[in-house]
């Protein structure tokens, strides 16, 4: 396989990828973009590389720039703005898991601490209080593993990987 048809691989998986992670193909194709950049690159290469409209790219380099995993870089003698990404994947799972915690999981149990308050005196809502009981205990647990693994350094989360697996 040659080199183009690689990053060409690499960036439509990233986006197939990215889907998966809650977030628009285009988004994780400019993210894969910038990931395999030798260098930072400007709104117009990233435009013209993927071959999308300047709105799609300015958009989606703002969302990019807001998870933290694209930076701003500016150039001496430039006026433009060039972009990269974050290339270590440590930093990039945390601020993905950030993000997807913010927008999912904290609202979620939002509305379960919300409905908590339901009262009845039937089996209906006896079942009700624990199934909703059981999600919020599971959620909060989820929570608290997902803020350890952000406070977390990379070595400790591979050597506790690494035994899990063991």
């Amino acid at each position: 396989m040659e080199l183009d048809e690689g990053k060409q691989k690499f960036i439509q998986s990233w986006g197939t990828l990215g889907s998966d992670w809650g977030i628009n193909r285009t988004m994780a194709q400019i993210h894969a973009l910038l990931l395999i950049a030798p260098e930072s690159l400007s709104a117009m290469e990233v435009k013209e590389k993927l071959n999308i409209s300047m709105g799609n790219t300015n958009m989606n380099l703002r969302a990019l720039i807001d998870w933290g995993l694209v930076y701003k870089k500016l150039k001496p003698g430039e006026r433009k703005e060039f972009f990269e990404a974050e290339k270590d994947m440590w930093e990039i799972v945390k601020k993905i898991v950030i993000q997807r915690k913010k927008k999912e999981l904290a609202p979620m149990i939002k509305v379960l601490d919300e409905i908590t308050a339901v009262q009845g005196k039937c089996e209906e809502s006896d079942e009700f209080c624990k199934v909703v009981k059981d999600i919020k205990l599971f959620s909060n647990k989820a929570d608290s593993i997902l803020d350890t693994l952000i406070k977390a350094d990379s070595n400790w989360f591979m050597r506790s990987f690494i035994n899990m697996i063991k």
